[in-house]
């Protein structure tokens, strides 16, 4: 009766504050137990086995989490190698910037410009009308026929001209958008050698796009302007070489296995990392998924210098008679734009798994973490002086960790089921979860204080 007497006479802070200090004696309790519970020495397992067994299950998980930062580097790329060649929107939004950066644009002026001279003599062409010229009108001099030169000169200024007013254009963007869409289709088809469509790879390792239907529309624009000549060139079936490396050819069946295990890649590192965490002693299974975080954030640092060593190869494959560095260097920063996004994505919520692992581990300083949450946890749910908790916050209360796990579990769907989740969509993903458990707690009124308040049965 007495105790019931100093119950009723606190107030809602103190008694809080009691409940606190209770569960926290409880928590201590548990973890003083727990060695005990565990019953290796009572069950008659020696001292040396019950060290080594740890010392096995950490060796195991450490295995297994190199795995997992392997798989997780594989899966980035799998995943970015998939979606560039078998989703068409993807890759259309992949190099439509591309039509309108102007060192691209100079780089296919300057190519369409020598497509075009180099299939007439334009020099020759203009000696032999001033040649003939001279011969009808005796009165002009024999020496305008030196003249050819310049002309010529200034006539591939004007081819020069007119190519970079279309790919300025906006019919130059229509239009380049409009090919990489089409030729998208045959890339499947020239990974495996299938050179019949606009995209092409030859023996030597060499990737060009058709550069045909752009350079008939400078011809088209060059016949309007009084340039006849050029109607009668033939079709120019020129291309624009992407890449070139002898190597191609084997990196293609690399990456055309890779493509067909990129959609069990990423399960996969998840079911090994799942193993990892309970390959680990059980008083150490949160350390493990802090580990995992730490894993998949060091396998994309490891991307990361991948690719700029991947980019200062490339340069050097390009030769610059075929393509200008400054134009190599806009290709591929364009071209791995998704793969860097996806790194990004993958790298924010490996480092918060990271986090969550620690701060839910047994450390001295995760302990204070967690004690100064719940203090404030405690202090901004703690109900005012003579109001008992509703029914809703007494049934968030009693389902607070079913409430937590679906958060958890909707947030990490969200992330695995979004198509191409940027780093963006992570950290927004992350943020909401982190809203909604905070609401949980902060809702969360366990019935308790009114079940102590309530006056005991007298003896």
């Amino acid at each position: 009766m007495a105790d019931s007497g100093s119950d009723d006479a606190l107030t809602g802070d103190e008694r809080s504050e009691l409940l606190r200090l209770r569960r926290e004696v409880a928590e201590l309790r548990e973890a003083k137990q727990r060695p005990e519970s565990t019953g290796a020495v009572a069950q008659g397992i020696s001292e040396p086995a019950r060290r080594g067994h740890p010392a096995l299950r950490w060796t195991a998980t450490g295995l297994l989490l190199v795995l997992v930062a392997v798989l997780g580097y594989a899966s980035v790329v799998a995943r970015f190698a998939r979606s560039e060649v078998l989703d068409t929107d993807r890759y259309v939004q992949t190099v439509t910037p591309l039509a309108a950066d102007p060192v691209l644009q100079a780089e296919l002026a300057n190519q369409i410009t020598d497509q075009i001279m180099t299939r007439v003599d334009v020099e020759k062409m203009t000696a032999d009308a001033l040649g003939a010229l001279t011969e009808i009108a005796p009165r002009v001099p024999s020496a305008v026929v030196g003249l050819a030169p310049v002309i010529a000169g200034q006539a591939k200024s004007f081819v020069h001209d007119a190519a970079s007013s279309l790919v300025t254009s906006s019919q130059f963007e229509t239009m380049w958008i409009e090919a990489n869409r089409q030729a998208h289709q045959e890339l499947v088809a020239a990974a495996t050698g299938d050179t019949s469509g606009s995209v092409k790879v030859n023996d030597k390792g060499e990737v060009s796009v058709s550069l045909a239907a752009i350079i008939d529309t400078v011809k088209s624009n060059l016949v309007q302007r009084g340039f006849s000549f050029v109607d009668k060139l033939p079709d120019v079936n020129a291309t624009f070489v992407i890449f070139e490396s002898a190597d191609l050819v084997k990196a293609q069946r690399a990456v055309s296995a890779l493509q067909k295990a990129s959609t069990v890649l990423p399960w996969l590192t998840l079911l090994v990392a799942v193993a990892a965490v309970w390959a680990a002693p059980k008083n150490g299974r949160r350390r493990a998924l802090s580990l995992v975080g730490a894993s998949l954030a060091v396998a994309m640092a490891l991307l990361a210098v991948s690719i700029s060593i991947g980019r200062s190869v490339y340069l050097g494959a390009i030769p610059s008679d075929a393509l200008s560095p400054d134009a190599a260097a806009v290709l591929f920063d364009t071209l791995i734009v998704p793969l860097r996004t996806t790194l990004r994505a993958v790298f924010a919520a490996a480092v918060v798994v990271g986090i969550i692992g620690y701060l839910s581990g047994t450390s001295t300083s995760a302990a204070a973490v967690r004690r100064a949450y719940r203090r404030g946890m405690d202090a901004l749910r703690a109900p005012k002086e003579g109001r008992e908790p509703n029914q809703i916050e007494r049934s968030v209360a009693t389902f607070r960790m079913p409430l937590r796990v679906a958060i958890i579990v909707i947030a990490i769907a969200t992330v695995v089921f979004w198509r191409y989740p940027s780093g963006l969509v992570v950290v927004v993903t992350i943020l909401l979860a982190a809203l909604a458990l905070l609401v949980v707690e902060l809702v969360a009124r366990p019935a308790l204080p009114r079940r102590e308040s309530a006056p005991h049965p007298s003896g």
